[in-house]
């Protein structure tokens, strides 16, 4: 009985031995709620953030029917959400806006779904009813196999770790190429384990984790650089931010010694950074804020009370360009530096691609602790963009949409094409359908998950995908690109 409640809400693939430290967030958080279903509460509130993360629609489905079944026992149950199909099975939509951060934080619209459909003021009632959709600039003509065969492509042939069933799989360069299937079918192993380890190891890195069993690699000679964009933190302190990992930051500090004040008081450009000594407040060590530990509980981090928060001192403070000292102009928002240094071209260039990746609200100096998965994962985006190179990178992500309305899918889905058209190639895993539908070329895996699952059920474009009876993510695709019109 209680293994069934595992199995409603997609969570069949996983072992009972796994261990906890290993498991995703959205798996956790569904592990949470299979224990709740079999209590028979009533009165309960159920509050979930995103458990569609990492779910396939097929295993979507038995979530959202797992939600209602809750409701219908007498709870009520609210759930943070982004995800079309739970908001179209919703009873009641609260939508914020109209922007995010400062921007946000206003209920632009609230009602029924049928409600959301036709309210104007809602930007997510718009993709909804599919005024609006997701889709890549010009004409996206599918690749057939026959073309994909005569392109350059990494080729990794009798991949068999974990559950993989010693299959061979082509990813074509200078394309943009979605890993699909079923929750567990060995979507992870494939391009973590398998392909970045042992396209890393082929180009000359060192790997010390265990690379996962193949054959043979073969690598084309442009392949000069992989880089492997995850949702881990920038930075585990709070004085990493975006500023300092864009490196932006080093372009404000040399303004900033450039001042005459700073010249006549004989201030370096390491005065204006908050890791060294000098400049910093000593009382933080430019942290602006105090971790206090403890102990069994998490870390807690309080407002310096020296420097309230500026991580500088006094004397550093008392420098200003265009009447701004430095830790004002790390409290601005992107979107409000862009507009400052409207005439420096290096920094704007910096931050015009935090922009267009989605993060014209945060703060340049926001604590990278504070910045979620998905934004960590976006400013990492934005400074490979921002980084001028002419090797061929080889791109990879899992699951970059996680956490992203669809106005920001549509930004990251531009922002991965510009990658591709400046000759590079983009990998990654993914179950949004707006992505999937948008890809250049598509392998499915599956057909279910754990020892099920490893086997490449198909690949192709998109529509090719959804012509295959074996597939879930095909069912799911079809409809998709039939409402998109891309059919």
């Amino acid at each position: 009985m209680r293994l069934s409640f595992l199995n409603s809400v997609g969570l069949n693939y996983l072992s009972l031995d796994r261990e906890a430290g290993t498991l995703a967030g959205g798996e956790a958080q569904r592990i949470r709620l299979a224990s709740q279903i079999g209590t028979g509460l009533t009165g309960v509130l159920y509050i979930l953030d995103e458990p569609t993360i990492g779910l396939h629609q097929r295993d979507n489905d038995q979530l959202i029917a797992t939600l209602k079944s809750l409701r219908d026992k007498g709870n009520s149950v609210i759930v943070v959400e982004h995800d079309r199909d739970v908001m179209l099975n919703a009873d009641y939509i609260y939508d914020f806006g109209p922007g995010a951060g400062s921007e946000g934080g206003q209920v632009v619209a609230n009602g029924t779904p049928e409600e959301i459909l036709t309210d104007n003021k809602s930007l997510t009632g718009k993709y909804l009813k599919r005024k609006k959709d997701v889709l890549r600039e010009g004409k996206n003509t599918p690749l057939t196999l026959e073309k994909m065969k005569k392109l350059p492509a990494i080729k990794i042939i009798g991949a068999n770790h974990h559950n993989l069933k010693n299959i061979d799989v082509d990813f074509p360069l200078g394309k943009m190429t979605s890993i699909t299937g079923i929750s567990g079918s060995g979507k992870s192993t494939l391009l973590h384990d398998t392909l970045y380890y042992n396209l890393s190891k082929e180009i000359g890195k060192v790997i010390r984790e265990k690379i996962g069993e193949v054959k043979e690699i073969k690598v084309p000679e442009n392949v000069k650089r992989v880089s492997l964009i995850d949702q881990s933190p920038i930075g585990k302190t709070p004085r990493s931010n975006p500023a300092t990992y864009t490196k932006v930051f080093d372009y404000i500090r040399k303004l900033f010694e450039n001042t005459k004040e700073a010249k006549i008081r004989g201030y370096k450009l390491g005065r204006f950074s908050f890791n060294v000594k000098g400049g910093r407040c000593e009382a933080c060590q430019g942290d602006g804020q105090l971790k206090i530990e403890m102990q069994f509980l998490p870390d807690v981090y309080v407002t310096c009370d020296v420097c309230h928060g500026n991580r500088y001192n006094e004397e550093t403070l008392q420098v200003t360009y265009k009447e701004k000292n430095i830790a004002e102009v790390l409290k601005m928002t992107v979107n409000e530096a862009y507009e400052f240094f409207s005439t420096n071209n290096s920094i704007r260039s910096k931050l015009k691609t935090l922009i267009e990746v989605g993060l014209g609200y945060i703060q340049l100096g926001q604590p990278a602790p504070t910045l979620s998965g998905g934004e960590a994962q976006r400013v990492k985006l934005s400074k490979e963009l921002s980084t001028r190179t002419r090797d061929h990178v080889v791109y990879l992500l899992d699951e970059p949409t996680t956490g992203l309305h669809f106005a920001d899918v549509q930004k990251l889905l531009n922002i991965l094409h510009q990658l591709v058209e400046q000759d590079n190639t983009v990998i990654l895993i993914e179950h949004n359908l707006d992505i999937i539908k948008n890809s250049d070329w598509v392998i499915d895996l599956g057909p279910e998950g754990g020892e099920f699952g490893g086997e490449v059920l198909c690949v192709g474009a998109p529509q090719e995908i959804a012509k295959n009876d074996r597939s879930f993510t095909g069912k799911y695709l079809k409809e998709e690109l039939r409402l998109s019109k891309l059919d």
